[in-house]
């Protein structure tokens, strides 16, 4: 490395020593960690952010690089402001009912809608939305704030409606997609959310993606990848599910290495980019997740790069 004359802060790296700064003190890797459901099963309301900034070197609360993933406890009866200088906002719901509202702001309409258990909504840039639970409830919320933060950007107008995915709905379709002979042939058993102010991605939101997903009992899915990072919330299972995560394959398509993260109902943990990811269930049910990724904005810069064995 070479430095400008004195007083200027310009620099000059051979290609070598700079290409690739992803590396340990420098921009470290994202790494492997799950949350377990404990930390939401008791408490007063509050939000629990999963937050990760000191390891990644954000300003925090931050899960991945771009993304924040938090824990949202509402005893029944009190409200809870989800505040977020973010132009995206997921939430599904794990348990309890209640109501979001929030109040006009600028070119953003105003928004109230009720939720119950197993439903999933989005919400655009604007005002701070209150949830307010009709009995005590708890909701996963994952946010595209740390991005904003990065780039030193306020959210300027919303890029979509607040949208809202029912559990009765997501449920029926996904059985019936398992029901359907040629699910058989698929890597993945799961819809993928879409909204239609965003035909060219077919993503939740701009920057979001979200997957509801099924494994039956006694599956393996087969090892995937993509560059994007997921947020992997696990919404049901038994005793006997995991993922397989790694680096690389071998000869015969399965990771070799692997990171064991073993799956507990209500737990959420990380999948770097571009690391191989194989869902089992040993378990006797069916097992529910909902990965929630940056991959609306990969999509839209083209570099998703998503591949499948075979």
């Amino acid at each position: 490395m070479t430095q400008a004359p004195a007083a200027s802060k310009a620099q000059l790296f051979d290609y070598r020593q700079a290409a690739n700064p992803v590396r340990k003190g420098l921009s470290d890797p994202i790494p492997y960690r799950q949350w377990g459901p404990e930390l939401h099963a008791s408490g007063p309301s509050g939000v629990i952010p999963l937050d990760l900034s000191a390891e990644l070197g954000a300003e925090g609360p931050a899960t991945s690089p771009a993304l924040a993933a938090h824990y949202i406890r509402i005893a029944g009866g009190e409200g809870v402001k989800a505040a977020a200088s973010a132009t995206s906002s997921l939430f599904f719901v794990l348990s309890g009912r209640g109501l979001c509202h929030r109040g006009a702001q600028g070119n953003c309409a105003a928004t109230s809608l009720n939720w119950a258990a197993g439903d999933l909504f989005v919400l655009p840039a604007g005002a701070d939305p209150l949830l307010e639970a009709a009995e005590t409830s708890v909701l996963y919320w994952v946010h595209d704030a740390p991005l904003l933060h990065y780039l030193g950007v306020e959210p300027s107008r919303p890029r979509f409606e607040a949208t809202h995915y029912p559990a009765a709905w997501l449920q029926s379709e996904l059985q019936a997609l398992a029901a359907d002979p040629s699910s058989a042939r698929s890597n993945r058993l799961s819809l993928l959310l879409a909204n239609s102010d965003l035909a060219a991605t077919r993503t939740v939101t701009h920057v979001l993606w979200a997957m509801y997903g099924m494994v039956p009992a006694g599956a393996t899915q087969p090892p995937h990848r993509h560059q994007s990072v997921a947020l992997d919330l696990i919404v049901a299972c038994q005793s006997g599910c995991y993922t397989l995560v790694g680096t690389e394959l071998k000869a015969d398509g399965s990771i070799h290495n692997p990171e064991r993260i073993d799956w507990q109902a209500g737990g959420a943990f990380i999948t770097p980019p571009g690391h191989w990811h194989a869902h089992v269930n040993e378990s006797g049910a069916p097992a529910y997740l909902l990965p929630i990724q940056d991959a609306g904005l990969h999509t839209y810069l083209r570099s998703l790069d998503i591949r499948f064995i075979g």
